[in-house]
């Protein structure tokens, strides 16, 4: 009964919220070696937005290029094809969910939060050195996707929600269960299933409240859980509180002390202006 009613709920805004077709088109290519760097990069000229962020994020600080980069196909040379991927899917999402309601949520407050998840996630992967971490950052930019799809769709429910967890982003997820019968990160998970993306994505936010339920990527579910956790510390203190309080069994799983999250987490606090700057929707 659930899965069927967020079946169709997603079915209900596949058309509100599908994504565009160059999105798909550069998937293809940045998957497939018989394209090069021009290949991709004349798909990308077709995009003003996308490829203005793109030359923005390749000849910022965060890259440290000595020489300015103003050809697409240099800039996709540099940049790597996984940082391409982040970005692209950054400016695919944030473009299609720009009608959301404001008195619901302060979509600045939102993608800062997401963002920041995002270089948390990956920056947790790459201490415990998992391979390919950028989709880690992937799945921290839109692990929360599903509550826009609920804003949209299921605005007064939601509304209810989030007032009566009043500002405890904790609370949300038992209170969306009480209201409507199951959570955002549920939402987000069919939602992205439905979008085609990989299963490693779409069942690390399915499970990113509860990762001791992902069967095939526990590990990553594991590491965006304590990112999330982390990304919703308003101080210091609490966040040293929610760090105290990570499962011994999730510690060993991720192969990384309390210490080392909290030394992660403040090095990503120095890193984060710059990064919104380069990764914030337009």
């Amino acid at each position: 009964m659930k899965v069927a009613a967020i079946r169709q709920l997603v079915a209900d805004a596949t058309n509100l919220f599908s994504l565009p077709d160059i999105y798909f088109q550069l998937n293809e290519m940045i998957r497939d070696s018989r394209y090069s760097p021009a290949d991709i990069g004349a798909v990308i000229a077709k995009d003003p937005v996308l490829a203005a962020r793109l030359l923005r994020v390749v000849n910022s600080p965060f890259y440290g290029f000595q020489a300015r980069i103003d050809t697409l196909s240099r800039a996709i040379t540099v940049i790597g094809v996984d940082d391409l991927y982040s970005l692209v899917v950054a400016t695919c999402i944030a473009d299609r969910f720009r009608q959301i309601p404001g008195e619901l949520v302060d979509m600045a407050s939102f993608w800062r939060r997401s963002i920041h998840c995002a270089i948390l996630v990956r920056a947790l992967a790459k201490r415990c050195a998992v391979l390919h971490a950028e989709r880690l950052f992937i799945a921290g930019l839109l692990h929360d996707i599903g509550s826009l799809l609920l804003y949209h769709r299921l605005a007064e429910p939601s509304r209810q929600a989030l007032l009566a967890a009043n500002g405890d982003r904790r609370l949300v997820p038992g209170l969306e269960q009480t209201l409507l019968g199951f959570t955002h990160a549920e939402v987000g998970r069919e939602l992205l299933k439905n979008w085609g993306l990989p299963e490693s994505l779409y069942e690390t936010v399915g499970c990113y409240l509860e990762p001791e339920q992902a069967l095939l990527h526990k590990l990553d579910a594991h590491l965006l859980h304590i990112a999330c956790r982390l990304a919703d510390c308003k101080s210091a203190a609490e966040r040293q509180a929610t760090a105290a309080g990570f499962a011994k069994q999730t510690l060993v799983l991720v192969r990384i002390s309390r210490e080392q999250i909290l030394e992660i987490a403040d090095q990503v606090d120095q890193d984060l202006a710059q990064m919104l700057d380069l990764f914030s929707p337009p």
